[in-house]
């Protein structure tokens, strides 16, 4: 019996690990029964390594953060060729927004990835929110709940499980979670108005995963942040939403959870509040089996029910068998190709105020373009990429946080800001530049504030295709 206990609780764990090959210790793991992977940029992800991935346990559950916009492993060097979902949100096309979760699929079915997380379901409800901003469809749930849904739709349709996260809803923080605690001041009632109506449309779609947010919700449970709190992920998300899918923690590594519990704790805190699987954004031989160790021992202790344990690897098979089921599905989406649609969507997404019509390269100032934790380092706005491809003399200056303006000469200025509305000190920097020079132009990549100066464009959302739409128009 032991034997298969080991192997339960190898099923529902989901690590993250360094380097560009499966390593040894992960391979042993898969042999054992390791019952998911999470892959990362850091993995420079191609399908030899999903290959290699597979060699070992077929029906693992291959998962990436494929989002779009800001959040994309696969294209983090070059920026997304989607322009995520505030962009969409903005177009407001539901069609559009399901082409373009088709595209994403399609992108994930050529490496036989089983399973994107994504799409946030967050409704963006505080203009504050440090984490979540363009990463929303937008602030109110009728739109966040049918571009969910066309997005669902989308990925699902190309035989590839999307995963609609971070329940019970992200938007409505001022912290965030990859670093403490966030606090959601919300009554029921609100909850089940704002935030719970895209998750709610999610499940009627059939969407086949939900990610857990780590979210203290004091109207739920008090004491516990939804990942590790039953009152959120049974008594709410299981029995009363009807969602019987696989239930998927955010990284456990985040401080939010954290700060408070080893992993293996956590793990076992969260299968007990019907949680089935456990991401593990970055985990090591020893750390992997130290979690599993503690899975085993809280089962045995009678901490941990067995028969929960058993229920949550079943949620992680049959998330496999679905896929497994689905392969017409992508070999047909293999030859849906349309390269062009993230583009069209950025393009039509674009927010303008003004004239431009540079004919000659810029400054680019960009102020603020250090983005938040889900987002890799290594992911560039585009913007001044996407203006040099096309006025080869384009200069750059990176100005550091709060820092000064350079020195402007009589060249064109294009300031590039991200989340005006979010930063005082960054609508102070535009309105010193504006003063220095009234021609300054304006590129906002975020949530943005009010249009100031001649001319200003709003691409709400960081992409190389929202930098080329941006770009395109400056020149016309």
């Amino acid at each position: 019996m032991s034997g298969d206990l080991y192997r339960l609780a190898m099923t529902v764990l989901h690590p993250g690990f360094e380097g560009t090959s499966a390593p040894d210790w992960l391979r042993r793991a898969l042999g054992e029964g390791l019952g998911g992977v999470v892959l990362f940029a850091r993995n420079a992800i191609g399908e030899r390594l999903v290959r290699e991935v597979r060699a070992e346990n077929p029906g693992v559950v291959v998962a990436i953060d494929e989002e779009g916009g800001a959040v994309t492993r696969l294209e983090v060097r070059t920026g997304s060729s989607f322009p995520g979902n505030r962009a969409l949100g903005v177009v407001d096309d539901v069609k559009l927004t399901e082409q373009v979760g088709r595209q994403i699929g399609r992108m994930l079915a050529d490496l036989d990835i089983t399973l994107d997380y994504a799409p946030s379901a967050d409704v963006n409800a505080n203009p504050a929110n440090p984490v979540i901003g363009v990463r929303s469809f937008g602030p109110t749930p009728e739109l966040v709940s049918r571009h969910t849904v066309a997005y669902v739709n989308g990925v699902q349709g190309a035989g590839v499980a999307a995963c609609a996260k971070h329940f019970p809803g992200h938007g409505d923080t001022v912290t965030d979670s990859h670093l403490a605690l966030p606090t959601v001041h919300a009554s029921r009632e609100l909850l089940h108005e704002r935030d719970l109506p895209p998750f709610r449309a999610a499940i009627g779609a059939g969407v086949r995963s939900i990610m857990s947010g780590h979210l203290l919700i004091p109207a739920l449970d008090p004491s516990a942040p939804a990942t590790l709190s039953r009152a959120a992920m049974t008594e709410l998300l299981r029995d009363e939403l009807g969602f019987d899918g696989m239930l998927v923690t955010d990284a456990i590594e985040m401080r939010a959870v954290a700060a408070m519990y080893s992993p293996g704790e956590i793990a076992v805190r969260a299968l007990g509040a019907g949680v089935d699987a456990i991401c593990v954004g970055l985990t090591t031989e020893d750390g992997l089996r130290e979690i599993r160790d503690t899975i085993v021992a809280a089962v045995r202790d009678g901490t941990l029910p067995e028969e929960r344990l058993a229920e949550a690897a079943a949620r992680v098979r049959a998330l496999s068998t679905w896929y497994a089921d689905r392969s017409a599905l992508r070999e047909k989406a293999r030859h849906d190709v349309d390269e062009g649609v993230g583009l069209r969507a950025a393009r039509a997404a674009l927010t303008t105020a003004g004239t431009a019509a540079l004919d000659r390269g810029p400054l680019v100032v960009e102020v603020n373009t250090r983005f938040n934790q889900a987002v890799d380092p290594a992911t560039p706005t585009g913007i001044t990429a996407a203006l040099a491809s096309l006025l080869p003399d384009t200069a750059r200056v990176q100005m550091e946080p709060e820092g000064e303006l350079p020195a402007f000469d009589d060249r064109p200025v294009v300031l590039v800001v991200h989340d005006a509305a979010r930063h005082a000190w960054v609508r102070d920097t535009v309105a010193r530049a504006l003063a220095i020079r009234p021609d300054v132009i304006v590129v906002d990549t975020g949530i943005p504030a009010p249009p100031e100066g001649v001319t200003h464009v709003a691409t709400h959302g960081v992409s190389r295709v929202s930098a080329v739409a941006a770009a395109e128009w400056l020149l016309q």
